[in-house]
């Protein structure tokens, strides 16, 4: 097995640190997880948060369906008017908050692609309370966990812990957004 040194450099600039087939397996042993820790995922609703959260809510909904072919609901939940450096960066469109059923009494996963600073669970979670019910819990799934909290936030499910020095950039490409699946480490000299 490759170890991240023998990995080669992207044509996009960066150290590969999963290719797609080690998403793949990430996302397919937190669907488990999730599964597991919520006894069987009768009542939860997988809320992706744009722009990556999303496909990786659908790909983890279809990792957890049931042979029987009972779906996990799965939504998007846009954060953007709750951020707290809307100030410094403008305002992007991402499309309007779906959620698929009643989040009462739900156990809702927000899943995103990097958990870095916090601050975007941190607006996910105001997002949260002002949609209609109260859910009986919140956790969060992300790909990436690269460290560096700036909130006392910490991710239930984690694909990958990728410690890194706080100028590096980490960078998930997913195939229904970047036509790749792949996760990339650059530093500012590589950037291009």
């Amino acid at each position: 097995m490759d170890t991240q040194s023998d990995r080669p450099e992207t044509g996009l600039g960066g150290r590969v640190v999963l290719d797609a087939a080690e998403i793949s397996r990430a996302l397919t042993r937190m669907a488990h997880q999730i599964v597991e820790s919520t006894k069987g995922a009768a009542d939860v609703v997988l809320l992706g948060i744009p722009t990556r959260g999303v496909p990786l809510a659908v790909r983890l909904a279809e990792a957890m369906a049931d042979p029987a072919g009972r779906a996990i609901p799965h939504g998007i939940l846009d954060i953007t008017m709750y951020r707290d450096d809307l100030r410094r960066h403008p305002t992007r469109t991402v499309g309007p908050t779906t959620i698929p059923r009643s989040l009462q009494d739900a156990t809702v996963v927000l899943v995103d692609d990097v958990l870095y600073s916090g601050r975007t669970v941190a607006a996910a979670l105001d997002a949260l309370k002002d949609l209609d019910g109260r859910p009986r819990s919140v956790q969060l799934a992300v790909l990436v966990d690269r460290g560096h909290r700036q909130l006392p936030i910490r991710a239930d499910h984690v694909g990958k812990n990728l410690p890194t020095a706080t100028e590096e950039r980490v960078s998930v490409r997913l195939t229904e957004t970047d036509d790749l699946d792949q996760v990339t480490i650059t530093r500012p000299s590589e950037e291009i």
